[in-house]
């Protein structure tokens, strides 16, 4: 019965195929549902919970915002001019994006919601587009951002001053005060005074107060030394002792504690493992410099498992593993749950038993031998605590690890670039200073060696190396785990400050926020009456068919809408399902008509990502596009529609009368929209602002209107019976001539 069931899914009859891909679009409708109104499924999913006292638990999805421009969310749009002049023609892009970089942290501060900072020009003529919707303060964020960046080098301050005697005294009463009352306290808690009342009235721990001290569950892992101070206590009982900390007392009770369950079985205990391990690298593994190849390497690990027993594991892990540090801690990893090691490790040490050697078993940091020393459940303590601060000399002297300017700042970094660490390949940032730094750097760098030095770019630390060694010559490099996209990052924000790049307003236009909100209701509600006279149209006009048309617009709406918030995710799904309609022929003649759908959403895809930047930004004129768009979906149905009368006046049998309105109306459909198309390709490229936003989503709606058309509409004409629709030539608006 499975073998029928399954052949007719990979080879169905001919209204097999059609229910197919009816069952596809189902799913493409539900999916881009989702997209469109996550945040109202997801309120429906926790009405259902609750209302089923959470028998029911629906799964939440993600909620993708729409990105609103200026002109419907309110905000300012600023244009400046990036000078150029004093730099070098090859350094100037990366000056530009330097620039580009400081400005987006800057209006960051004042909390703007996704800035919109691009940059363009060439020559001599650079500008630099600012849109910050929402701002309030236009003026502070203008002045902020028309600063040149300022780029300095910093060390640490010597240390400040030391406490008077008075200051001192005082110091020391302070905290025999606050000795007196953790014991008064701990006294009344030790007497059965009610540990919760008291936490409200002595803590001072804000975090904790106002709950009576409850620290909730906690594990080994998650706070060792607390476990570690009620190790031994019954649930229930107060610690007889204070607890000292590094900044006051600790006064604990031990509430409760039991045996963590397993989130996907409740009733099986969580456990965590001890085990060591020997970890055999090769190249190409993660963090690996063994110079080993993958067969070398597994040949290693294999003579060690013959060697190995729980006697010599850890000697043969300090004499063989390439793990950092595995020659002291002998390949140790100490108790650990399964969630902290990747899945192919965790999968096998909490299948292994207790006291054996694994094979062996590989990850994406190489071979690993692992020798599992114990396993137990996770217990979990309640705890309450009340926290009695004391004071410090730094509380009254002040932060003693301030840094101090020195004369070395961004005018003396000729140039800032990445270069790789010739030892392992990594990433850094190399520096070239001028004569003037190079000799600043070298007395910065020979007073301190074994102490950091700071790079501030804005006031903001950048990067913060440690001096290894007194530098001379005025090259420097800046190493650390950098990836590649972190050191051209940190190079941008270098030379940023390095160069001079000023900045001239030349252009500033504000829109409220009310007049936003009022033009995208009156943008909706002209969408809303013009969609429903188009439906009034169809449906009046084109009878049964003009309602399949509905449906189908609505799913154009659908997806449209998705796409305007996932770009270019949602072009690529409909590929998808238009090769999946090409793999099952679905679509019989029309298969070529499939084909170029498919190759057209891959071009207009590419073409979107590079001039949108994966994201799609709306504003009036693109509601516009977009509403302009809905007319272009029907203008596809109504030549069908037409095509569609013609044939069956004709006489021709249903089915194939819908087959040969689509092809005969495709030509017409296919030229008026590529014709339509060309022009928005030309508005995105060489237009600007309210232009491209206008023809980013009419070429959107246009191309999604032809697949709704050519795929969504006809699968609904096809699951019509034949033999029925002939009879009722009236529900097409259709006489035949042979009547």
């Amino acid at each position: 019965m499975s073998d029928n069931i399954l052949e007719k899914i990979i080879h169905p009859d001919g209204r097999g195929k059609i229910w197919r891909i009816f069952l596809v679009i189902v799913v493409l409708v539900v999916i881009a549902g989702l997209a469109d109104a996550g945040s109202y499924y997801n309120r429906g999913a926790d009405w259902m919970y609750a209302r089923t006292d959470g028998t029911i638990r629906l799964p939440h999805v993600g909620e993708l915002p729409f990105h609103l421009g200026l002109d419907l969310q309110g905000g300012s749009h600023l244009v400046y001019r990036a000078d150029m002049s004093a730099i070098d023609a090859a350094d100037r892009q990366s000056a530009l994006e330097g620039v580009r970089d400081v400005i987006e942290r800057r209006v960051n501060v004042f909390g703007v919601s996704e800035p919109l900072v691009q940059t363009t020009g060439s020559g001599n003529d650079y500008r630099i587009i600012v849109e910050l919707a929402g701002i309030k303060d236009v003026n502070e964020a203008i002045k902020m951002i028309g600063e040149t960046p300022l780029l300095e080098f910093k060390e640490q301050a010597d240390q400040a001053r030391t406490l008077t005697p008075d200051e001192q005294s005082q110091l020391d009463q302070y905290n025999a005060d606050a000795e007196k009352t953790a014991h008064d306290v701990l006294g009344k808690a030790l007497s059965g005074g009610d540990f919760a009342a008291l936490a409200k009235q002595y803590s001072q721990d804000a975090n904790t107060k106002d709950n009576g001290g409850d620290l909730g569950w906690i594990t080994e892992k998650d706070a060792p030394d607390i476990v570690s101070d009620i190790s031994g206590l019954n649930p229930g009982e107060v610690r007889s002792d204070l607890v000292r900390e590094d900044n006051g007392y600790d006064i604990l009770k031990l509430v409760d504690k039991r045996e963590k369950t397993n989130p996907f079985d409740n009733n099986e205990p969580e456990m965590e493992v001890k085990a060591a391990h020997i970890l055999i690298c090769y190249e190409g593994a993660a963090n690996c410099s063994s110079g080993l190849t993958k067969d070398e390497a597994y040949a290693k690990i294999e003579a060690l498992k013959k060697i190995a027993t729980p006697q010599n594991f850890a000697q043969l892990a300090k004499e063989n593993s390439t793990e950092p540090g595995a020659d002291q801690s002998g390949g140790e990893l100490g108790w650990f749950g399964r969630s902290d090691m990747v899945k192919p490790f965790a999968d096998e040490v909490f299948s292994q038993k207790t006291g054996t050697i694994s094979d062996p078993v590989e990850t994406e940091f190489g071979y690993h031998l692992i020798y599992k020393e114990g396993e137990r459940p996770i217990t979990e303590y309640e705890v309450s605590r009340i926290f009695i601060g004391t004071a410090s000399a730094s509380d009254i002297t002040g932060d003693q690890k301030d840094w101090k300017n020195t004369e070395l700042t961004g005018k003396n970094l000729k140039h800032a670039s990445v270069t790789f660490n010739p030892n392992d390949n990594t990433p850094q940032v190399s520096l070239e200073f001028d004569d003037e730094g190079a000799k600043l750097f070298e007395d910065i760098t020979a007073r301190n060696v074994g102490k950091p030095v700071a790079i501030f770019l804005d006031g903001y630390p950048i990067s913060t190396p440690t001096v290894d060694e007194k530098i001379t010559g005025g090259k420097a490099v800046i190493s650390g785990h950098f990836t590649i996209n972190e050191a051209k990052l940190l190079a941008q924000r270098l030379n940023a400050g390095a160069l001079p790049v000023p900045i001239t307003l030349i252009s500033q236009e504000t829109v409220g926020a009310s007049l936003g909100k009022s033009s995208l209701d009156m943008s909706l509600r002209a969408g809303i009456f013009g969609l429903i006279l188009v439906v009034l149209f169809m449906i009046l006009y084109y009878r049964l068919p003009g309602l399949l048309s509905v449906f189908s617009l609505l799913i154009y709406g659908l997806l449209a809408l998705a796409t305007f918030k996932a770009l270019p995710i949602w072009l690529a799904f409909i590929v998808a399902i238009l090769i999946m309609a090409l793999m099952f022929n679905t679509f019989g003649e029309l298969k070529a008509m499939t084909t170029f759908l498919m190759i057209l959403f891959v071009a207009i895809g590419i073409i979107l990502v590079y001039f949108a930047q994966i994201s799609v930004t709306l504003t009036l004129a693109g509601l516009a596009g977009f509403i302009l768009s809905i007319g272009m979906a029907v203008d596809a149905n109504v030549l069908i529609f037409e095509r569609l009368r013609e044939e069956l006046g004709e006489g021709k049998p249903a089915g194939l009368a819908v087959d040969e309105a689509f092809r005969r109306a495709w030509p017409s459909i296919r030229d008026g929209n590529l014709s339509t198309m060309i022009t928005c390709l030309i508005l995105i490229g060489f237009g600007t602002g309210a232009v491209q936003g206008f023809g980013t989503t009419l070429l959107i709606g246009i191309t999604i209107s032809m697949f709704s058309a050519i795929v969504v509409t006809r699968n609904f004409m096809l699951l019509l019976p034949a033999d029925w629709l002939e009879k009722k030539l009236w529900l097409v608006n259709a006489k035949s001539r042979q009547g």
